[in-house]
């Protein structure tokens, strides 16, 4: 730890401004897979009781019809933000079909052909058809498959009362949203260097159904049985290689040294056409099915494993809106479904992510280059094949480190921060923690597979657990009030998609060139 880590520790220390990290803000985004009794994807189209996925702010699709996205309000307290978690999936399984249920893992059911996925739809305006035409890219780019992998996405801020007393501090003459996009950078450059640990600690995607590598023969995984593939000493095959990567960005090289190298490097890949993308072209039979040939037709598509935010203005790239008014929050996009919790997040895992988050906050960030990016990368492929088997060692600027030895050099600081977040409440859930770096077998990845080598192949075994989360919500149906609020959600949904369609004035090709118009004005 550094001198400014322990000063800003210091500064919380006091009681008087301790209060102020009752105000950290966070939000969830938790992405399932609606699957049929046969452990297949479900076809049927995005459940009309839930209201329009364009426009609904907690259910929505991801991908495809068939991956839902369900969405959190921001909340100020940890059980706050879990129990609307568990609210909204009261009033999905209150929706969904009798023979459908949520796929608990972020690794795909039983897949078909690719063909067979749908993408999702989203209504008739030309925001909606932008949204659609993404994903058709997205398939054609990466294949259908990839795309039905699920995640968590865990939202993280601070309170406005923080950021005055850690400006004075570092004796900042900036403006103040100058000041907090710069920290957020801080952070985000901090968690890049030591988002392995997170990988390593909540991973739970060591394997994988053999339908969904049907097209990828060389995936390089071992078998565990006539259906399972597996990596042995894996965490995470949604971080790596067989997840969302892609060959083609390997090259942006992303800066986080500031809001302007960020916009510049992440606006140059979505302005410089890709030579595959273009040779693939934007329209198959007559019908566009790409948004541009761009290296990215749009930011999302840059696989990172955290970004910066800010909520964006109805029209406005996002670009723009991180230029407007500096970062508002981040996003942690590294996060697994843990097949075992029924909202595949439990109070331990959001409690060490904020104290993890507010540790490289705190610590000394230093400026990412060419160098730093390779180690990172290194590193977390390191621990997504290998993060369970012994002799691991990572590349750091000072030499190698054994992977146990790095993490030891981080839980000191995570401790401090996770004792001014939660007090007492907090030395569990570090000894947790703890505890699965010194046995692997502890870890979600590490009971998953000690799990299949017990005699259940990989779709068999999540089939299970994915009807038990079922029973589990089901059992407990929304009350008369939540469903109520539930049904006018779903009615001011619709109404809003309808007064988005009624409010186009322009065709498609005409919206679409000014949206990236907006490019050229960064």
């Amino acid at each position: 730890m550094t001198k400014q880590f322990d000063q800003r520790l210091g500064l919380f220390a006091d009681p008087s401004h301790r209060q102020a990290l009752r105000h950290i803000n966070r939000g969830i985004e938790k992405e399932s897979l609606r699957i049929r009794a046969d452990r297949r994807l479900a076809t049927t189209p995005h459940p009309a009781s839930f209201g329009a996925p364009l426009t609904h702010p907690r259910i929505t699709t991801d991908f495809s019809e068939a991956l839902l996205e369900l969405i959190t309000p921001v909340r100020q307290s940890v059980d706050d933000v879990l129990g609307q978690l568990d609210d909204v999936h009261r009033i999905v399984y209150d929706g969904l079909a009798d023979d459908e249920i949520l796929w608990a893992a972020s690794m795909p059911c039983v897949l078909g052909d690719e063909e067979d996925i749908p993408v999702a739809q989203f209504g008739s305006s030309n925001s909606a058809q932008m949204k659609t035409i993404y994903r058709l890219g997205l398939g054609h780019r990466y294949g259908r498959a990839m795309q039905t992998i699920a995640g968590i996405h865990y939202n993280f801020s601070l309170g406005d009362d923080i950021w005055p007393l850690l400006a004075e501090q570092d004796g900042n003459t900036a403006e103040m949203k100058d000041y907090i996009t710069r920290s957020y950078f801080d952070l985000i450059r901090n968690f890049q260097r030591f988002s392995w640990l997170i990988i390593y600690l909540f991973g739970a995607s060591p394997a994988v159904c053999g339908s969904f590598l049907r097209s990828r023969p060389n995936h390089g995984l071992d078998r565990l049985d006539d259906h399972t593939l597996y990596q042995p000493g894996g965490t995470s095959l949604r971080m790596g290689r067989l997840g969302y990567s892609s060959d083609a960005q390997a090259g942006l090289n992303i800066c986080y040294n500031s809001l302007s190298n960020y916009i510049d490097t992440l606006r140059r890949g979505i302005i410089t056409d890709h030579p595959a993308y273009k040779k693939l072209g934007t329209h198959f039979n007559g019908r566009r099915e790409q948004l541009s040939a761009g290296l990215l037709q749009i930011e999302n598509e840059f696989y990172s494993p955290i970004r910066p935010k800010r909520v964006t203005r109805s029209g406005e790239i996002p670009l723009g809106a991180l230029k407007r008014d500096g970062v508002e929050y981040i996003e942690v996009r590294c996060m697994d479904l843990n097949p075992e919790l029924p909202l595949g997040i439990d109070r331990d895992t959001a409690m060490f992510l904020d104290a993890f988050l507010l540790y490289c906050l705190f610590e000394v960030s230093p400026l990412c280059d060419d160098d730093m990016r390779r180690r990172n990368a290194s590193n977390i492929l390191q621990v997504v094949e290998h993060g369970r088997s012994d002799g691991v060692v990572f590349q750091t600027n000072k030499g190698d480190m054994t992977f146990k030895d790095s993490a030891a050099s981080l839980f000191d600081g995570i401790r401090a921060t996770g004792e001014l977040i939660f007090g007492d409440e907090f030395a569990p859930v570090l000894a947790t923690m703890r505890a699965r770096v010194e046995d692997p077998s502890l870890t979600p990845s590490g009971k998953l597979i000690d799990k299949m080598r017990g005699g259940s192949f990989w779709a068999e075994m999540m089939t299970a657990q994915s009807q038990q989360h079922a029973e589990y919500f089901r059992s407990r149906a929304p009350d008369d009030t939540l469903r109520a609020a539930a049904e006018q959600e779903r009615l001011a949904s619709v109404k809003k998609r309808e007064a988005i369609e009624a409010a186009d004035n322009a065709d498609f090709e005409t919206f679409l060139a000014r949206f990236y118009a907006q490019y050229d004005t960064l």
